[in-house]
């Protein structure tokens, strides 16, 4: 078979398809395909479900209640905190609770999800 016969039978066969179904269906498949690029896209970004595995993560270390705090500060975090990222490893101060931490003197950063 040469391409142009493929061609015309692909034509042939197009041409009795009822051109009110053909439509929808390039609709219905050009929106599937859009919906699909946009979760893919959204995964890569680091939303949906790993977002979610993040914030997770977040709460069970509240629910454990270690915090970290600087030597030099007056704010606990939680280890995944962006702030307690920042705090070089010599001037970290680690307590076993959330209690421990405020009983020496350091307040929850209002940054820190999950305090």
């Amino acid at each position: 078979m040469t391409i142009a016969e493929a061609r015309e039978k692909c034509k042939n066969a197009l041409q009795r398809i009822p051109r009110d179904v053909l439509i929808i269906t390039i609709i219905f498949l050009a929106s599937s395909a859009s919906f699909g690029l946009g979760v893919l896209a959204g995964l890569d970004m680091g939303q949906g479900r790993g977002v979610v595995a993040e914030e997770e993560s977040v709460l069970s270390e509240a629910t454990t209640g270690q915090v970290v705090a600087s030597k030099n500060g007056t704010k606990y975090y939680l280890p995944g905190c962006a702030g307690a990222e920042r705090i070089s490893d010599a001037n970290k101060v680690w307590f076993a609770s959330i209690a421990a931490a405020a009983k020496a003197g350091y307040a929850p950063a209002s940054n820190c999800k999950g305090l």
